[in-house]
């Protein structure tokens, strides 16, 4: 069976991305881009960028000449060292989206601080959804310093689940441990860039700026040949222009200079085109994840990431919700469709709520169900080898199909079949069952899926070296033995 036409979406004419290359490029040579990294700034001055009133205009040429040597695919490797996720093309992957510093309590229903506990659960119940591909850092626990926390994540990823992890640095000093960890899992630099297990996430500062930490970062993964992950941040109408399209250019122009300024730390190392948009609330002053328009932002630019041959990232199939409710799913399950429409290589997102503050291991479990959806519509409907008139006249002459060879032999190729998380009981089973919410079901799912038998993720001197690293960096800010994990 083949698929004759994969279903797509894009929101620009064939003819639109380059144009808004075009524009972002002039933006890039009147406006420049201020770098607050004095090796940044070194890197664009030895290139021949042009400094003035602290800004560097850079050039198209710089731009053009960066994304001929970027790589238009990244493949990411398990812990195992198995392919995990082929970035590049129309192919999708969904992982948790990261950074939040809040748990939703199953109980009561209220966010609190995330803790060690609550980070190593989630690690291994996304190992368990197998629609995810990838893991990230997920959850900022409270429970160990912060000035550890980027590298603590990392930390618990790794002891705890198997898939590629999406993470990034909180501060300068965080990418050094954080790169022995990778490699002491992976078993030495070669190894590690010759199978990728982690992308770091750099994030210019909107409107066209790069901080002392963030191009710190981008060029620290450049030089180690980590993949970097540019997350570009317009906000609309506070930090970028109001227009949709306007705010697609700021980010074509940021996400170039961080292209710009990669390439230039190491030629051809590899670098995802992404971003984390806003549409902002002009009632409440929020940054609203969860809005259409956010959506159409990073659908645009991504089909612009595409026009560059660069692998695509968006921030997507999350909500502003406070909770696991029908707000919730509405704008999870738009955006991982939207995002599996427009081919977007890494959608991060899911079990998110509350502007990226607050992590739910319940949405988790009930995203993983959208993201099944949305992947199962990118297959699109199958060219079979089968004769409909002849199946359709069987149909007739037997008045059922169910018991049929051709039913048995393809309705799970054809039909998904969800999780019991997912309702499709009649009104009096559902009844019988006790007539419980999507939020109670995936609450007794997660604890299903948690209850399995833990199996050792690393080898013991893989898991020692990263406890040795980990310790001596907690014991920096003054606390002695890492908290409890198992």
């Amino acid at each position: 069976m083949t698929t004759d036409w994969r279903p797509t979406l894009t929101l620009f004419s064939p003819q639109e991305p380059d144009r808004i290359v075009n524009e972002a490029c002039r933006v890039l040579e009147r406006v420049g881009v201020l770098v607050e990294n004095d090796e940044g700034r070194d890197l664009l001055n030895e290139g021949g960028a042009i400094e003035r009133n602290g800004r560097h205009a850079i050039p198209e040429s710089f731009v053009r000449k960066a994304l001929s040597t970027a790589p238009s695919r990244i493949v990411l490797y398990d812990v195992g060292g198995e392919a995990a996720c082929d970035l590049g093309g129309e192919r999708v992957h969904f992982d948790p989206g990261s950074a939040a510093i809040h748990v939703l309590d199953p109980e009561t229903r209220r966010r609190r601080e995330a803790t060690t506990r609550d980070a190593v659960r989630l690690a291994r119940l996304v190992d368990r959804l197998p629609h995810y591909a990838a893991q990230s850092t997920a959850l900022l626990p409270s429970d160990v310093p912060r000035e550890v926390g980027d590298r603590y994540r990392l930390y618990l990823a790794l002891r705890n689940g198997r898939k590629p992890v999406i993470t990034g640095t909180f501060l300068k000093d965080g990418f050094a441990p954080m790169h022995d960890m990778l490699r002491a899992v992976r078993g030495g630099d070669e190894a590690l860039i010759a199978k990728p297990l982690a992308v770091f996430d750099c994030c210019p500062s909107p409107p066209l700026k790069w901080s002392d930490l963030t191009c710190q970062s981008l060029l620290d993964c450049a030089r180690a040949g980590i993949p970097a992950e540019l997350i570009s941040m317009p906000l609309t109408g506070a930090t970028s222009p109001v227009s949709l399209r306007e705010a697609v250019v700021q980010h074509c122009a940021e996400s170039l200079s961080g292209v710009v300024l990669h390439q230039l730390a190491r030629p051809g190392a590899p670098i995802v085109y992404g971003g984390a948009p806003s549409a902002f609330d002009m009632r409440n002053g929020t940054t609203s994840m969860g809005a259409v328009e956010t959506m159409m932002i990073c659908v645009g630019y991504a089909q612009v990431g595409k026009h560059l041959g660069l692998p695509t990232h968006g921030y997507l199939a999350l909500s502003d919700a406070k909770s696991c409710d029908y707000q919730a799913g509405l704008e999870s399950g738009i955006g991982a469709v939207l995002a599996a429409l427009a081919g977007i290589n890494m959608v991060s997102g899911v079990g998110i709520l509350d502007y990226i503050l607050t992590q739910s291991l319940e949405k988790l479990v009930l995203d993983h169900e959208a993201c099944g959806m949305a992947l199962r519509l990118t297959r699109g409907i199958a060219h079979g080898t089968d004769d409909p008139v002849e199946l359709i006249a069987e149909v007739v002459r037997r008045g059922e199909f169910l018991s049929h060879e051709h039913t048995r032999r393809r309705w799970r190729e054809e039909l998904s079949v969800p999780s019991a998380v997912i309702d499709r009981l009649t009104y009096g089973d559902w009844e019988s069952a006790g007539g419980r919410t999507a939020e109670e079901r995936a609450r007794d799912e997660v604890e299903r899926l948690l209850a399995r038998e833990v199996e050792p993720v690393l080898s013991s001197s893989s898991s020692a070296e990263l406890e040795r690293i980990m310790t001596k960096e907690v014991r920096r800010f003054g606390m002695e033995t890492l908290p409890v994990t198992g």
